[in-house]
């Protein structure tokens, strides 16, 4: 008795030394990452929030929130969030449809492999180039403008808005380029969830006597509800957080991203360039509690999926 008291107990010593082990060789493979959050994002972003609390001669102030009070980024704001929801609906809605129309595809087969790798690259595509491919295509001389000059019909497309085009509008016109990678990623974000319906579900509901109407109202879009609207959530912030081709295509302000870029590099303004972290403050709340509903969204989504 003694003896096997013994082996039992050596043996749950052994298994506790590889478990502790394996997660120690864990932790040290996350070690390079850690370091490339810490150094790359934490940092940062502690740094460029931080200095809105402090004056241009490194003195605490709370001086700099005046510039929530502004009118001008009060109107900037609300065109950033605008524009967030909108192409987070729009990329939403296509996506979805995309996804659905897929399920009747093979997971493996040719077209669903073109798609994902598409959406996975497209989804990425973003910044100058995206910028200067629509500049080309549908700018103030680009190939669509001109084809719809010669047809006489660009005074009813573009031109009435004020600056020529449609294109570089504070807000409108950036729906289009992004609805170019917000869709992609909608495609890359929901499909799991799509693929994730079981087909005993399906049976279930007909063996019941439901019908397919049934089936999507009462089973299917329920569960896939928490899902789709994560990923709304999620398009939402990605958007949100965009700077590059809105630089690209409108570099005088009208969202929140370039007036962060405006009170830092400006040379009219003067003066501000510490509320910048104040902006960037507010931007950060807006995607904190977005983040958070998105991480309780997920994890309702993911109770249909194991």
């Amino acid at each position: 008795m003694t003896a096997a008291v013994t082996t039992a107990s050596a043996t749950t010593t052994r298994g506790a030394g590889k478990t502790s082990r394996r997660r120690s060789a864990v932790w040290l493979g996350l070690t390079p990452f850690a370091i490339y959050v810490i150094l790359f994002l934490a940092i940062p972003a502690v740094l460029a929030v931080g200095s809105g609390f402090f004056d241009s001669t490194g003195t605490f102030t709370f001086a700099n929130f005046s510039a929530v009070t502004d009118p001008s980024f009060q109107a900037d704001f609300l065109n950033t969030i605008v524009l967030s929801a909108v192409t987070a609906v729009i990329g939403a809605i296509v996506g979805a449809v995309i996804c659905f129309a897929l399920l009747g595809t093979k997971p493996d087969g040719f077209l669903r492999t073109v798609i994902d790798s598409a959406s996975s690259v497209l989804a990425q595509f973003g910044g100058v180039m995206l910028a200067f491919a629509f500049i080309a295509t549908i700018g103030a001389q680009g190939v669509i403008t001109q084809l719809l000059v010669q047809w006489g019909l660009v005074k009813n497309v573009f031109n009435n808005f004020e600056g020529g085009t449609l294109l570089y509008q504070p807000w409108q016109g950036l729906v289009i380029p992004y609805l170019y990678f917000q869709i992609p990623l909608m495609v890359i974000v929901f499909m799991p969830a799509i693929a994730g319906l079981k087909a005993t579900w399906g049976e279930a509901n007909a063996t019941l006597g439901g019908t397919r109407f049934t089936y999507w109202t009462r089973i299917a879009f329920p569960i896939l509800t928490p899902a789709f609207f994560g990923s709304l959530i999620l398009l939402f912030a990605n958007s949100f957080s965009s700077y590059a081709t809105a630089a690209a295509l409108i570099s005088q302000g009208g969202l929140t991203s370039l007036d962060i870029k405006t009170a830092l590099v400006s040379e009219t303004v003067v003066g501000k360039a510490n509320q910048a972290g104040i902006l960037a403050l507010a931007m950060v709340v807006v995607m904190i509690i977005v983040m958070v509903a998105y991480s309780a969204l997920e994890r309702r989504a993911s109770r249909w999926r194991r």
